[in-house]
């Protein structure tokens, strides 16, 4: 007792944030202190436990083993007691000022973001919404340090320990400009392999996906002519070639311009989902958004 009340504990959340940033002037523009301050109280830190804590490294600074010790029950720690002070409250969309954070691909954009837009303009209008480019591997690691609100992604490529809630399942259609030469009578397997097709490859340079599985499965494979990064250039190709795409149905079965066909192989689909720390999981303007998009859809 006699060591924690000669302890501020401001240090604390200094060194929460210290722990996650391994870097002072990362920590100092989030704690919206300056860099001396921020290297002060990192002075008291390890005068009181007696350890250096974190350490000068190549890439930044390293935690001690203590420090490592420290992380986790300290994290717990500062969100309970979050939760003790802050009073609950009913959450007012008409009067917040919300600046909200979600990551979304563009086909995330397009059929999440977008639907939910005019009315969360509507009901909030004072708030702001930032869409990030949605990047899977470091989904868990901003939702953890509270740099994002929500992620729309896949179930089964999901990051564990996420909360998560499903919003939709997808399935795949084949789709071509409206016109196309070629799919003008039934549409066969053979000839459906025969077309030239178009791929999205989030990552770069990749020209097979679940379709190319799903005819692998049994023996076949189709011509794959072009790859893009997103969905919406792909769209862009079909209405300017006689390119087709396996894509998901969301993203075309409302446009004019392109003709929509059940592709003569199974394809399977997938689950979107919206996904959240547990550090936002209670808050009243949190759980209001994920109301409002799960209604939008």
């Amino acid at each position: 007792m006699t060591n924690f009340a000669r302890l501020d504990l401001n240090l604390l959340v200094t060194l929460d944030v210290l722990l996650a940033e391994h870097n002072v002037t990362r920590a100092a523009q989030r704690l919206n202190l300056s860099q001396p301050a921020v290297s002060v109280h990192l002075a008291k830190l390890r005068e009181f436990f007696g350890d250096p804590l974190l350490l000068p490294g190549p890439r930044g600074m390293l935690p001690t083993v203590r420090a490592e010790e420290l992380r986790e029950p300290l994290r717990q720690a500062l969100e309970k007691l979050g939760h003790v002070i802050t009073p609950s409250q009913v959450f007012d969309p008409a009067a917040a000022r919300q600046t909200w954070r979600v990551l979304a691909s563009d086909y995330g954009e397009s059929t999440i973001v977008l639907p939910a837009l005019a009315g969360l303009r509507a009901a909030a209008p004072h708030s702001r919404l930032a869409v990030l480019e949605l990047r899977p591997a470091s989904i868990a690691r901003q939702a953890e340090r509270g740099e994002i609100d929500l992620a729309f992604h896949t179930l089964d490529d999901a990051p564990p320990g996420l909360h998560a809630r499903s919003l939709f399942t997808e399935r795949y259609v084949l789709a071509a400009r409206a016109g196309h030469p070629q799919l003008q009578k039934s549409l066969t397997l053979k000839r459906f392999c025969r077309l030239e097709h178009v791929v999205v490859s989030p990552n770069g340079g990749g020209f097979s996906g679940v379709t190319d599985q799903a005819l692998s499965s049994v023996g076949l494979s189709r011509r794959v002519a072009l790859s893009v990064p997103h969905f919406l250039f792909m769209v862009s190709a079909l209405l300017s070639t006689d390119l087709v795409a396996m894509l998901p149905e969301r993203l075309v079965r409302a446009h004019a311009a392109l003709q929509v066909l059940e592709p003569p192989v199974r394809v399977p689909g997938y689950e979107m989902v919206m996904l959240w720390h547990e550090r936002v999981h209670r808050d009243p303007a949190h759980r209001w958004l994920r109301e409002h998009i799960a209604a939008a859809l």
